[in-house]
């Protein structure tokens, strides 16, 4: 996931323009047939949308760690993948809605919000592989349609996400566009530790999760 995010318009994520003068992106959802069809193109929209801040030792996926997430993704029940597009690719967003059973969250460390714990069993929880948006002028606004496309696709009331805590611009951007930070989750045998985020969408579901923070500059809670 690239690109800082702004406050959220009141208007339908896909309906608008980005701002007066710019042509908007067209949103549109890809099947796995056609997703197979487009997935070189794909990575090579995540390696342009890749930055490291300069100093930043942190190299970030690879192409191939982006193909594969794509791929196991791909094979979750309910997948979905909307891009974003105008003359050229210029962003995408792909996921799958969270099992009422909660093993998503394996591995979280401490003990899941009562909040998130509610919207999991109750089956609106949908989880995001990845947001990858081309930098440009409005990649924020566009960030923010595509992530809310797939959320309203599937009546979403949460939307969570995983980032490698070592991944400071990502955890940067993702705060910027609200996330909340859970705490840090570790698969079982995984090498990576993350940092478990979620979205809420609406002002109801935001005060089901009051005590929650969003991330600190510095990528969250415990220096991540």
């Amino acid at each position: 996931m690239t690109a800082d995010a702004r406050q959220a318009q009141s208007r339908k994520p896909a309906d608008g323009p980005l701002s007066a003068g710019v042509a908007p992106a067209r949103l549109r959802r890809l099947n796995r047939w056609l997703v197979e069809g487009m997935r070189e193109e794909l990575a090579d929209l995540f390696v342009d949308s890749r930055a490291t801040a300069p100093g930043d030792a942190y190299l970030g996926p690879s192409r191939q760690s982006f193909l594969k997430r794509l791929t196991t993704n791909m094979h979750r029940p309910g997948f979905a993948l909307v891009i974003a597009e105008t003359d050229s690719l210029m962003g995408c967003a792909f996921g799958f809605p969270v099992r009422a059973d909660g093993t998503w969250w394996s591995g979280l460390d401490g003990t899941l919000p009562p909040g998130v714990d509610e919207l999991t069993l109750s089956g609106e929880v949908f989880a995001f592989g990845d947001i990858v948006i081309r930098p440009h002028s409005q990649d924020r606004s566009l960030a923010r349609r595509v992530q809310e496309r797939l959320l309203t696709d599937h009546r979403a009331s949460l939307g969570a996400t995983l980032v490698d805590r070592d991944d400071r611009t990502t955890l940067a951007a993702v705060r910027s566009w609200g996330w909340l930070d859970v705490g840090e989750l570790r698969r079982p045998a995984g090498p990576i530790t993350f940092r478990a985020l979620v979205f809420p969408v609406g002002e109801r579901t935001t005060a089901r999760l009051e005590g929650l923070a969003t991330m600190p500059g510095g990528g969250g809670p415990g220096g991540a």
